[in-house]
């Protein structure tokens, strides 16, 4: 089985930018093309909770920052790519729920694998916070390649 477009969501952690150099590595081994992709959460998940305890200037800042992160996630990626030659194009949406995002992302993009990072969470902590991957695994129309 060939790979010709490779989706790669990052969050910016250490796991996350292991999986985009396997995927940058695999793309040029592959001749094939890369998406990078970031889903924002609409509220910055530290300020939830918080409500009326924020005014809309505080919100904005948090939203601000937020945004210069996921930039800063996909500039960092897209440097990785270009350093090895693999076309490399990123995409960032504002998402309460990024595995569905990143499906929804490798369906209309054409991709036909998704390479992302597991962060390896288990037992209490993994059924409370749940797990992105496990998630995309489960609902992704193409093989997923997950890296710890």
């Amino acid at each position: 089985m060939s790979f010709s477009h490779l989706l790669v969501p990052s969050d910016g952690s250490d796991l996350s930018m292991a999986a985009v150099r396997h995927a940058v590595a695999l793309a040029a081994s592959l001749g094939a093309r890369i998406t990078f992709f970031h889903a924002q959460a609409s509220v910055p998940v530290q300020v939830v909770g918080l409500g009326e305890m924020l005014d809309a200037t505080t919100m904005e800042a948090l939203m601000s920052a937020s945004r210069k992160d996921g930039d800063r996630i996909l500039e960092e990626s897209l440097a990785v790519a270009k350093e090895a030659g693999v076309n490399a194009t990123a995409e960032r949406v504002l998402s309460d729920l990024p595995h569905q995002a990143i499906v929804e992302a490798s369906t209309r993009l054409g991709c036909d694998l998704i390479v992302m990072a597991s962060h390896g969470r288990r037992g209490l902590v993994g059924m409370l916070i749940g797990s992105e991957t496990q998630r995309v695994l489960v609902q992704s129309p193409c093989p997923v390649l997950v890296i710890r």
